[in-house]
């Protein structure tokens, strides 16, 4: 892609991004999200390869269903209360609009079918802004919109998206899909919490996204897009391999490692709401994340592909470890240690 064409669309998704998340009408927030879709289109279907042209088409017709939702609840709201300012949302039928379009922006279950189909068309690094960057948006509108919004239906469908993403995630061997089913796992978490403490939500969604651009950019210098590949990159890159390998248990949510840290929080705030059978619950779903981020370990980090057939093994290169990796590998898996000052944070 043309560097000054690249620098416009980048430009255009933190615009975007920027003024939905400082807006307090809902026309710029609506604004701001459509500036974002139209920046992050280019990108998808830059290869030109009907795979990912397909995404991009999926995108856009998604995106722009969620929007019109958005646009629709606002003024559905402004119309029987006089209000446009976002942490005005009290009307019950707006409240259950403004969910449902959220739910699509995000990709949470039932509305999260778009979101693998669309990252396995992109590649790694486009993916990983649409794992990221473009949820930044849509769940800052959910942070601001919490108080007005069903407890019990964000509880069922936080739930369902931690079983679906957890469960469907389990035998894909694209990597790409198995981030995109791990990303709807982990928006079930964010989802559960936002009632009872949003700024919860938010630190989970920045850890989140802080192991998640580790794994991608880890992926990334490897030049991995499925599992057989995965299982014969140890040659490579012996090195980046051991530290995806304690990446991905971080992403999992292994104790001592950073993605402990939002699980145990979370699940402690839904003990103090005497909603202890929920955090059992998803709890237990989260294990079945947990296979396949351990299957995904196994592969990076195993020294002979099970099977007898030939195969061609990577050429290994002493290409040092890029500096963002090994800062962003270094806090995904360090961070546990600064739990005690989180209660003064939040």
């Amino acid at each position: 892609m043309n560097p000054q064409a690249k620098l416009i669309f980048i430009t255009s998704l933190l615009l975007g991004t920027t003024i939905t998340i400082s807006s307090n009408h809902w026309i710029m927030a609506w604004t701001g999200l459509e500036i974002n879709t139209l920046a992050i289109l280019p990108m998808i279907s830059k290869s030109h390869h009907p795979r990912a042209i397909e995404a991009a088409t999926k995108y856009f017709l998604v995106q722009a269903t969620a929007s019109a939702l958005v646009l629709f609840s606002s003024m559905t709201n402004a119309w029987c209360t006089g209000q446009w300012d976002i942490t005005q949302l009290t009307h019950p039928t707006s409240c259950l609009i403004l969910t449902m379009a959220i739910s699509m922006k995000l990709g949470l279950v039932p509305f999260h079918f778009w979101f693998p189909e669309v990252l396995q068309g992109s590649s790694l690094i486009t993916g990983l802004l649409l794992s990221t960057a473009m949820k930044f948006p849509p769940i800052t509108l959910l942070f601001m919109t919490s108080p007005s919004l069903n407890p019990a239906l964000l509880t069922s469908m936080a739930i369902l998206s931690t079983a679906l993403g957890g469960w469907m995630g389990l035998n894909q061997t694209q990597i790409r899909k198995i981030m995109a089913f791990s990303s709807i796992s982990h928006l079930g978490w964010m989802t559960i919490i936002i009632v009872y403490n949003p700024k919860l939500t938010m630190l989970n969604f920045y850890l989140y996204v802080l192991m998640t651009t580790t794994v991608f950019l880890t992926f990334n210098s490897m030049k991995v897009l499925k599992l057989p590949t995965l299982m014969t990159a140890w040659t490579k890159a012996p090195s980046l391999n051991a530290i995806l390998l304690l990446t991905l248990l971080s992403l999992a949510g292994l104790p001592p490692l950073t993605g402990f840290l939002p699980k145990w929080l979370i699940i402690q705030e839904l003990t103090k709401q005497n909603m202890a059978s929920t955090a059992t619950i998803i709890s237990l779903l989260s294990l079945l994340g947990l296979f396949f981020y351990l299957r995904l370990a196994y592969c990076a980090t195993i020294t002979l592909p099970p099977h007898t057939t030939n195969h061609m093994k990577q050429w290994h290169t002493n290409k040092p470890i890029s500096t963002s990796i090994a800062i962003l590998t270094t806090m995904s898996l360090m961070l546990l240690p600064i739990s005690p000052m989180i209660p003064t944070i939040i």
